[in-house]
C-alpha cells in the first residue's frame, strides 16, 4: 500500500511540473477548440534560445571539469546513449501499428537526459552521504547528444530507404541523396549516410545544440549566461509545451490502435536502461576507480528520458514524429518510473560495490 501511495504522489507531482502541465494546458485547449497558436517564427525563436541554453550549459560543465577524470565515463556514456537509441529500433519502432519516425523519436527522447532526473539522484545521494564525482553533470551532454543525434539519423536513413523503395516499386531505379544507386533498397549508399549526417548536424536544432556547446567550452559565456538565458529559460519552456500539448491533441488518435505498446515501453524502459547504465558505470569503476556514487548517477541519466533538450531538439529535427507518443511516453510514464528506480541502482551500488 505504501509503494502504491509513493507511485500516485510521484505521478501528481510530475503533473504539476510546469513541462507536463503546460503540455496537458495546451491538450486541453485544443480539445475544447480554442484556436490559440504561437506564430511558427516565435516557435523557432523560442526553441533556437533553449538549446542555446542547453548547449552553453553543458559546455560550461565540461570545461569546468577535470579532463582526464572525465574522459572514461563521457565515452561511457555516449555509449549508452547509443545502445537505448539502437534499443529503441529494434523494440518500440519495430512494434506492429507503431510509426517507425514515432518509435525512433521515443527512443531518442528516452536515450537522452533529464536534468531535473539526475537531479534527484543527487539530491538523494547527499541525503544518504554517498559521495560521487564533482564532474557528473558535465557527463549528461555526451548520453544526450549521442542519443538524440543517433535517433535523427536512424530515423531519416530509414525515411529515405522507404521513399526509395516507393519509387522503386513503380518500376522506376532511385538515385539516393548522396548520387549512388540503392538496388534493391537493402543497403545505404555511403554518399547518402554523409548527407544525412551533415543534414543533421546542418539542421536548425542540431547546430544550435552544437554551437551553445562550443561556445561554452571554448569561450567565456558566463555572464550571459546567467544574465539572459538562465531566467528566460523555464518560461520560455512552457511556451514550448504548450505548443506541444496543442500537436499532441491533434494527433492523438494516431496512437489509439497503439497506446499499450508506449504504456509497455515507458515502463520497462527506465529499469532496462538503468541496467545498461550501470554496467557501463561497473566498467568505469573497473578501469578508472569510478565511485559507487557516479556508477549509480550514471543509471540514473541512463534510465532517465530528456524533459528539456529533447523536445525542441525532435520537434525541430522530426517534424514527422507525434509529439504525443514520444513527450507523452517520457514525461508521463518515462520519469515517474526513472525517479522510483533511484534507490534501485542505490541499493544495487551498495550490494556490488559498496557504499
Amino acid at each position: 500500500m505504501e509503494f502504491a501511495t509513493e507511485i500516485a504522489t510521484t505521478i501528481v507531482a510530475q503533473l504539476q511540473k510546469p513541462t507536463l502541465a503546460f503540455l496537458i494546458g495546451g491538450m486541453m485547449l485544443a480539445a475544447l477548440g480554442s484556436r490559440i497558436e504561437v506564430p511558427e517564427p516565435v516557435y523557432k525563436f523560442i526553441v533556437m534560445l533553449l538549446l542555446l541554453k542547453v548547449g552553453l550549459g553543458a559546455g560550461i560543465s565540461v570545461r569546468e571539469a577535470d579532463l582526464a577524470a572525465l574522459a572514461v565515463p563521457a565515452v561511457l556514456a555516449a555509449i549508452v546513449g547509443v545502445v537505448i537509441v539502437l534499443g529503441g529500433r529494434a523494440t518500440l519502432a519495430r512494434w506492429r501499428g507503431v510509426s517507425e519516425m514515432d518509435g525512433m523519436a521515443t527512443a531518442g527522447l528516452f536515450g537522452a537526459v533529464s536534468a531535473s532526473t539526475l537531479a534527484a539522484g543527487m539530491a538523494m545521494l547527499d541525503a544518504e552521504g554517498i559521495a560521487y564525482e564533482g564532474f557528473i553533470g558535465a557527463l549528461y551532454p555526451f548520453m544526450d547528444i549521442a542519443a538524440l543525434v543517433t535517433a535523427i539519423v536512424l530515423a531519416r536513413m530509414s525515411a529515405e530507404r522507404r521513399a526509395a523503395r516507393t519509387v522503386q516499386g513503380g518500376g522506376a531505379a532511385t538515385m539516393t541523396l548522396g548520387g549512388g544507386r540503392d538496388a534493391g533498397g537493402g543497403g545505404l549508399d555511403g554518399d547518402l549516410v554523409k548527407t544525412i549526417l551533415v543534414d543533421t548536424a546542418r539542421s536548425p536544432a542540431i547546430s544550435a545544440l552544437l554551437l551553445g556547446l562550443a561556445i561554452g567550452i571554448l569561450g567565456r559565456p558566463e555572464s550571459v549566461y546567467a544574465g539572459f538565458y538562465e531566467p528566460l529559460f523555464r518560461g520560455l519552456l512552457s511556451v514550448l509545451m504548450l505548443v506541444m500539448g496543442i500537436e499532441a491533441w491533434q494527433r492523438l488518435s494516431e496512437l489509439r490502435k497503439v497506446a499499450h505498446a508506449y504504456v509497455l515501453y515507458g515502463i520497462a524502459a527506465p529499469l532496462v536502461h538503468g541496467l545498461i547504465g550501470f554496467g557501463a558505470g561497473m566498467v568505469a569503476h573497473h578501469l578508472t576507480g569510478f565511485s559507487a556514487g557516479g556508477v549509480v548517477l550514471l543509471s540514473v541519466m541512463a534510465a532517465s528520458s530528456s524533459d528539456i533538450s529533447g523536445p525542441p531538439t525532435l520537434r525541430g529535427a522530426l517534424p514527422e514524429a507525434n509529439p504525443s507518443a514520444y513527450v507523452g511516453t517520457s514525461t508521463g510514464l518515462g520519469t515517474p518510473v526513472a525517479i522510483l528506480s533511484i534507490p534501485l541502482w542505490i541499493a544495487l551500488a551498495g550490494a556490488v560495490i559498496g557504499v
